[in-house]
């Protein structure tokens, strides 16, 4: 289980839990952010029609979000409630669940390999990713994408730099999307073809100088269609690339009379 980083969670925050004990009054449930901290849930708090049994909601072990109504600091007592979470944010919650514990597991593996402790893991890199990029493993993601620089510009020492940069290599896997559109290309002059090679030489000349985390290719569909293919982490970063692409083929061809036209291709 991650370390927490306080004791107590904050009045209107979204927590996991998981059910341990249910009764006629409520249920208690422990908190699995904050090192299996106990959280009272009343009946009141369950759900927000009228349930004649309680275990019609909720049951032991199941994994809920709730929002925390009520802290006593000095009791170090919490109440929750089920109730109050909205279905977005119940969906935010866990799917940034699971991706804190992916990369805390990623960095706990990493520290092993270099004889740092688990108190170092998450005080040198887990919560330094997380202020940094509001998710641990949206930072190593950018490392995978970007580099290692991605890690130090979130302060992680230069010690883990190198392992925990192969470690995200082997075990963070990024989703890529990908656009593509039709360009038309055609010359009636005698040099034509030559015209046309030198428009479609300038679109590669823009392909070799993206990043390592893009791709791009231009291939013959068959005269005078040319495919244009982009994948990238993002959609922004493919549209700011096609555009690109598209600007100076457009003027070039302009240049040297040559036909352009362009086309998405709409799924």
């Amino acid at each position: 289980m991650p370390i927490p980083r306080k004791e107590l969670p904050n009045v209107g925050e979204y927590v996991i839990a998981t059910v341990k004990k249910i009764f006629d009054y409520g249920a208690y449930v422990t908190l699995d952010e904050y090192n299996g901290l106990e959280a009272y849930l009343p009946w009141s708090e369950v759900a927000s029609r009228w349930v004649r049994n309680i275990r019609d909601v909720i049951r032991e072990n199941q994994k809920i979000v709730v929002k925390v109504i009520r802290v006593n600091r000095r009791r170090k007592t919490v109440d929750v409630s089920l109730k109050k979470v909205p279905e977005n944010e119940k969906r935010r919650k866990v799917l940034w669940w699971k991706r804190y514990l992916k990369a805390s597991k990623i960095v706990e593996l990493v520290a092993e390999k270099i004889g740092k402790s688990i108190e170092d893991a998450y005080r040198e890199v887990v919560w330094k990713l997380e202020d940094y990029y509001g998710d641990p493993l949206l930072g190593l993601e950018e490392a995978v994408i970007r580099g290692p620089d991605a890690l130090r510009e979130a302060g992680i020492p230069e010690e883990w730099i190198k392992p925990l940069y192969n470690d995200a290599l082997r075990h963070v896997k990024v989703k890529m999307v990908k656009i593509r559109g039709l360009m038309f290309l055609r010359s009636y002059e005698s040099d034509g073809v030559e015209r046309i090679k030198k428009i479609l030489l300038s679109a590669k000349e823009i392909l070799d100088k993206v990043g390592d985390n893009v791709k791009g290719r231009i291939y013959l569909l068959g005269s005078p269609r040319y495919v244009v293919e982009i994948t990238a982490p993002d959609y922004k970063e493919a549209e700011k690339i096609l555009k690109e692409i598209l600007a100076t083929t457009e003027k070039l061809a302009k240049e040297l009379k040559v036909e352009f036209r362009f086309e998405r291709e709409r799924k």
